[in-house]
């Protein structure tokens, strides 16, 4: 890679360093330019739950409704609307503008751009100031822009380093009104379970220690976290007060149990940790961290002996150190939350192994701190290349698209528009209303081998979802409608009872296949599905990606087969009897 140059004027070098930036990302973005919908987007944990709820919000009309006797009727027979995302968030916003696809990818865009921009200005103002720097600094900031996380989310990771540019604003002198506004942007366009509560915690954490080893406690940084913290209580509104306040609904959560989900002993633990420490979480970002490590070690060797190199030594040690203790406790959770959860059941509804959405900064303050001690040249611009490849090469949502535009898209992988198949469920919506007269919001459905957000972004009222909070009352009934499936699988019977999140009817001849495209010709030969629990719940129509055998064993009968042009599934419709 080679890092633009640029002059030594202030004014001329940031913004020529800073177009070279955005307009590299912009090109890179191009990748996701596609027509009718023929683009790829994430699904797992992604299009198959994320976009849903912001989409449902908005059609009933509730983005903003926090009333406690507020509930979303398109999802779970009546979710609780203070259970889904808070309606402030820009996203939200954006599914107003336009459709849930233009929404996801205009917002990643401004996540990405905002990430950039943010990296950008932390390291020219602290890491890496002065004038020839500026060319360097774009280069990392894009390295950052590009980072496999999950956008959707906002600016939970990306948006990380103007929180840190802001609180040393205030901790070094009076700051600016927008060092305040940034950190209330940051409350808005963040998650508060994911990211806010480990942001606020870690920046407590180190203005401690600061306070401690100067003796002196400075109180606008302190004043910030307040203000960071106050706008989340704004923000998450919802959230909070169906928890807290008011207690609206006991969460589904609270059977959490993640010793039962991992597998257990010590070499789980290590194998765990290490991935962790090497690679990261697929949420916050899934990296190999070679070029921060590499980094270091060069700038070790680079180094002459003597105390310079001691320095830099044992601030590379220290940082290594935690983020290694750091990623132990990430590979062992699942086994220590079993002991904590048995002294405090409460702690099952919240993961505290979520600070590693803190570590992808972390790990580029380790990248940072090595190249500050590296000459400025073909070594430091191939650490920065290596970074940034690596940071692409794996975006699974980046090269797939990229794949797409060479016509390699893996038939496994849908495109948006495969997926969501708008023609194929107007036409089973069409047949239903012309055999019965009812629209949509009269009956309900669930779906089996196809993700029930598929039904819900084409506007079928559905009974099963991928949603991380929902009441326990509710789980408990819907378990009646697949306590057969779940007790021939003991891998779904865990699954399902121990999480849950994934609301789903299961069949153990599918495992956890929960994308039955039409190229699998799947069969189900005997699904133990409790008919009669499904209809006292208000379901009516099972849309199933995989044929049943024997339907009326299941006490359902065949309403309709289904294909499309171009959709990624085939649906048969199946009616409860």
């Amino acid at each position: 890679m080679v890092v633009p140059s640029a002059p030594e004027g202030r004014s001329s070098v940031l913004p020529a360093a800073l177009l070279w930036a955005v307009g590299i990302l912009l090109l890179l973005s191009l990748a996701y330019v596609g027509q009718g919908g023929n683009i790829y987007v994430l699904i797992d944990d992604n299009l198959d739950t994320e976009l849903v709820p912001p989409f449902v919000l908005l059609q009933e009309g509730k983005a903003l409704d926090y009333r406690p006797t507020t509930t979303v009727a398109r999802l779970l027979h009546g979710v609780p609307r203070n259970a889904l995302r808070p309606g402030l968030q820009p996203l939200v916003g954006l599914m107003a503008l336009g459709s849930p696809l233009s929404a996801y990818l205009a917002h990643e865009l401004l996540v990405r751009l905002a990430g950039l921009l943010g990296m950008y200005l932390l390291l020219r103002r602290y890491a890496l100031p002065g004038p020839a720097q500026a060319g360097w600094c774009a280069a990392l900031a894009l390295a950052w822009a590009v980072l496999p996380t999950y956008t959707v989310y906002g600016v939970s990771v990306l948006g990380q380093p103007w929180v840190v540019l802001a609180l040393l604003n205030l901790h070094r002198g009076s700051g600016r009104w927008t060092d305040w506004l940034t950190l209330v942007a940051f409350a808005f366009w963040s998650s508060l379970v994911l990211a806010g509560v480990f942001v606020l915690l870690a920046a407590g954490l180190v203005l401690a220690a600061d306070a401690w080893y100067h003796r002196r406690l400075k109180w606008r940084p302190w004043l910030g976290l307040a203000v960071l913290a106050l706008s989340y209580g704004v923000v998450e509104y919802p959230l909070l007060y169906s928890l807290v306040l008011e207690r609206q609904f006991v969460p589904h959560r609270l059977e959490f149990d993640y010793a039962r989900l991992a597998p257990g002993g010590v070499g789980a633990g290590l194998a765990g940790a290490a991935r962790y420490f090497l690679l990261g979480q697929y949420h916050a970002s899934l990296f190999l961290r070679a070029a921060p490590l590499l980094a270091v070690l060069l700038a070790l060797w680079h180094t002459p002996a003597g105390p310079a190199r001691w320095r830099l030594a044992r601030v590379a040690a220290g940082s290594l150190g935690l983020l290694a203790a750091g990623a132990l406790l990430c590979g062992f959770y699942p086994q220590l939350s079993g002991v904590l959860q048995q002294a405090m059941p409460p702690l099952r509804a919240f993961n505290f192994s979520r600070f590693h959405f803190l570590m992808p900064l972390a790990w580029f303050g380790v990248l940072v701190l090595g190249l500050r001690h590296l000459p400025r040249g073909p070594l430091a611009a191939g650490l920065i290349g290596l970074q940034l490849l690596l940071g692409l090469g794996m975006n699974t949502e980046w090269t797939l698209n990229l794949r797409r535009l060479l016509g390699r898209l893996p038939v496994t992988e849908p495109t948006y528009a495969a997926y969501v198949a708008p023609d194929l469920f107007a036409r089973i919506q069409r047949d239903i209303a012309r055999r019965t007269g009812q629209p949509p919001a009269s009956y309900r459905v669930a779906c089996l081998g196809l993700p029930p957000a598929v039904a819900s972004l084409n506007g079928f009222y559905t009974l099963d979802a991928y949603q991380n909070n929902y009441p326990l009352a509710y789980k408990h009934q819907f378990r009646e409608l697949i306590r057969g499936e779940l007790a021939k699988s003991p891998v779904l019977r865990t699954y399902f009872d121990a999480w849950g999140n994934r609301c789903y009817l299961f069949s153990a001849e599918l495992g956890k296949n929960f994308r039955v495209g039409a190229f699998a010709n799947k069969q189900v030969a005997h699904w133990a599905f409790d008919a009669s629990a499904f209809r006292r719940l208000g379901g009516r129509y099972v849309l199933s990606g995989a044929r049943l055998a024997q339907p009326a064993q299941s006490g359902v009968r065949l309403a309709g087969a289904y294909t499309a042009a171009g959709a990624y599934w085939r649906v048969w419709v199946y009616e409860v009897r």
